[in-house]
């Protein structure tokens, strides 16, 4: 299965080729090197362990890693704090894809109190609740149409992954596509770490890696980020450009789900437009 490559020695063959061998003070020179990064007895010098033992872990056949051995191959590839979670969650044993996928997926629910605090934001926040794999579980009317039509779409394809990828009208509702779609990717990448056998997830990634180009290329980076805020531009079809911030919080007894709001600041074109966008979904909200 596809869904295999997601493991251990692609993650940190990919992170060490990323590292240019001169900034930590490593002798370069294009007729010494035939690949880029690091190479496998460096990464392992830095880590203070053995050639042979850091071979076998990029080989995935390390069966037990300890913290401190993966702490120490973080530090000489210079990780993120996501990336060292997602080389920690990589790193334990797990069953092989092919029975992952055969496993039916976990049901994901919206508590009914969650479903009332975005009912309750519905006049002026889009907000949606986001679950494991990148599926859209919950929303409320702004968040139906902040971007796209929520509710017109089967509930398989409520997926932010499957849209950013595969839906025609993403590129023209996202003007900084690339950008949209290199943070859906670590996100869906991260979600993977921390469920390296959840079902919904090996579907998603097998269907982008199938149909999608542009996802397997940015996939194959090996990139891990979760973008948990930030700013982004939706072209909105009907009220035009939306410049809004976005916050995602991490439900406490719910933790594979986020709350996602979007917001503008007082007296901006957004916030009017938003207010717009509002009238038009369900004039009630705005009487």
């Amino acid at each position: 299965m596809l869904y295999a490559e997601i493991e251990i020695s692609s993650f940190l063959k990919a992170r060490r080729a990323a590292l240019d061998p001169a900034d930590l003070g490593l002798p370069g020179g294009v007729n010494r090197r035939r690949v880029r990064g690091l190479r496998r007895e460096e990464v392992a010098q830095l880590a203070g362990i053995s050639v042979d033992y850091y071979t076998r872990i990029e080989q995935g056949r390390a069966p037990a890693i300890s913290d401190s051995v993966l702490d120490a191959i973080a530090r000489a590839l210079r990780l993120s704090g996501g990336e060292v979670t997602y080389l920690r969650n990589i790193a334990v044993p797990r069953r092989p894809a092919a029975d992952c996928c055969a496993v039916p997926a976990r049901g994901q629910t919206v508590r009914p109190e969650i479903q009332q605090v975005l009912d309750a934001m519905a006049a002026t926040v889009p907000a949606l609740v986001i679950g494991r794999g990148l599926d859209i579980l919950a929303w409320n009317p702004l968040g139906a149409r902040i971007a796209f039509d929520l509710e017109a779409l089967a509930p398989d394809r409520r997926n932010t992954a499957l849209l950013v990828f595969l839906d025609p009208a993403a590129r023209a509702l996202h003007p900084d596509w690339e950008a949209k779609a290199v943070e859906v990717v670590g996100n869906l990448r991260a979600d993977s770490g921390r469920h390296p056998d959840d079902p919904r997830i090996c579907e998603v990634v097998n269907e982008l890696l199938a149909h999608s180009p542009d996802f397997r290329r940015i996939w194959e980076t090996q990139s891990v980020h979760e973008c948990l805020r930030g700013t982004k531009r939706i072209l909105h079809p009907h009220v035009g450009e939306l410049d809004v911030t976005f916050e995602s919080f991490r439900l406490s007894t719910d933790p594979d789900q986020a709350l996602v709001t979007y917001t503008a600041p007082r007296g901006s074109e957004t916030e009017r437009r938003i207010r717009e966008l509002a009238a038009l979904t369900d004039p009630v909200l705005t009487a």
